[in-house]
């Protein structure tokens, strides 16, 4: 590889995860504010399987490279960079462009990670614990001693948001996919109770809430889903909406099931809210880069929870930061058998 080109897996057209391929491609050098990141791993998470399938709206005119996270350290800087220096390691946010072996980034969207976490570990980190984090403490607000409700309990952000719940005293309810799931979000997460998200799961939370109902309820499934989520809600309690993963139950894109879960998530008026009194809001990580300084101390609060042994990444498996490494990797996520993160290393 030259100087000015490096590889990456791309998205050329959309299908099943077999649609990806391999590419040497220019790399530019850093300009002002910017800074040449070599990639040691490119964190997976299910937007970049929408991506591949062609149903998510804000991505770059194909080819381009899925990837919202990557770890890796500093090669080179561009003019005027003063924080970053060749060697420092670093995690990447950004939209797209994470599965490569090399990327410039700007600096605003670089943070520092503890030493004491491999590249692997770090790339599992910062997507699905600040959208976990957003979610719970700047969207619910959420309070010690609240009932709390996280579909997808053991998948990357979910199993992010059952840490968060417990450290801060919630009573954390989850939702799970196969009794082995189930069992890691309670046994090893400390939620109160999991239920198996393939079945009817909302008489299971009301008879555990009893008349207590629900606080808070994180949804990134959509469909009925979302439904039994507001059902459950107390006064005041709020829902917070993140995905809808109901949209893609196979690893192609089908438009009937993508249009089924869409006309079965609720279309909510603002009135609907005044008579039971609850709260709906909705979260994308990668349009809250606005607001920097936030998603700077919320990133500095997980690492310090990090480091304390408060909070844990959650690294399922690795595989090769290659086309036939991320073909592998969509396949084992769209199988639903991931716990926690999937990382593509390098």
């Amino acid at each position: 590889m030259s100087e000015s080109t490096t590889r990456a897996v791309r998205i050329e057209r959309h299908g099943a995860p077999e649609v990806f391929v391999e590419r040497e491609i220019p790399l530019p050098a850093p300009g002002p504010g910017e800074v040449h990141l070599r990639v040691r791993a490119a964190g997976i998470n299910f937007a970049d399987l929408f991506m591949r399938a062609g149903l998510y709206d804000t991505v770059p005119p194909r080819p381009y490279s899925p990837g919202f996270e990557v770890a890796g350290e500093v090669v080179s800087v561009g003019e005027g960079v003063q924080d970053w220096a060749p060697g420092d390691r670093a995690v990447g946010l950004i939209r797209h462009g994470g599965y490569a072996h090399d990327i410039v980034v700007p600096t605003r969207n670089l943070f520092h990670y503890p030493d004491s976490l491999s590249p692997a570990e770090a790339a599992a980190i910062p997507v699905v614990f600040l959208t976990a984090w957003v979610c719970l403490s700047e969207c619910a607000r959420v309070r010690a001693g609240e009932s709390v409700l996280i579909l997808g309990a053991a998948g990357g952000v979910g199993s992010a948001a059952v840490q968060l719940a417990v450290r801060d005293g919630l009573r954390v309810i989850g939702t799970a996919g196969t009794p082995e799931k189930r069992s890691f979000v309670t046994d090893e997460l400390g939620a109160e109770a999991c239920f198996d998200s393939r079945g009817d799961w909302e008489p299971d939370v009301a008879r555990l809430l009893g008349q207590r109902e629900l606080d808070v309820a994180l949804d990134a499934t959509g469909g009925e889903a979302t439904a039994a989520c507001r059902r459950l809600l107390a006064p005041l309690g709020r829902l917070v909406f993140y995905g809808m993963s109901a949209a893609l139950p196979t690893s192609r894109k089908n438009w009937p099931r993508a249009a089924l879960a869409w006309l079965r998530t609720p279309r909510i008026h603002p009135m609907d809210l005044v008579q039971p009194c609850i709260g709906i809001s909705g979260v994308h990580l990668l349009h809250l880069q606005e607001r920097e300084g936030l998603l700077l101390s919320g990133l500095d609060e997980i690492y310090r929870g990090v480091e304390s042994g408060e909070l844990k990444p959650i690294l399922d498996s690795t595989y090769p930061l290659t086309r036939d490494g991320a073909v592998e990797a969509h396949r084992f996520i769209h199988a639903r058998r991931n716990l926690g993160k999937v990382v593509l290393t390098n």
